[in-house]
């Protein structure tokens, strides 16, 4: 909740201004890299999120069990 207070509501303008300002520092040819790059980050993150599930309702079973 704290989060949304700092950064308040970001509308089209503010979303526009924030896209312009990634164009000019990072230019037009690199942002499909950056955007590939994150894109291979999220997925690694679901992944290691998914197996420490996995690991804890596996724990889970086994302490059951006993």
């Amino acid at each position: 909740m704290n989060a949304l207070l700092l950064f308040g509501s970001l509308g089209w303008p503010e979303l526009l201004v924030i896209a312009l300002i990634i164009l000019l520092l990072f230019g037009a040819k690199r942002i499909p890299e950056l955007m590939k790059s994150l894109g291979k980050g999220v997925k690694s993150f679901k992944e290691g999120v998914k197996e420490i599930d996995e690991q804890i309702n596996q724990a889970e079973e086994d302490t059951d069990k006993k």
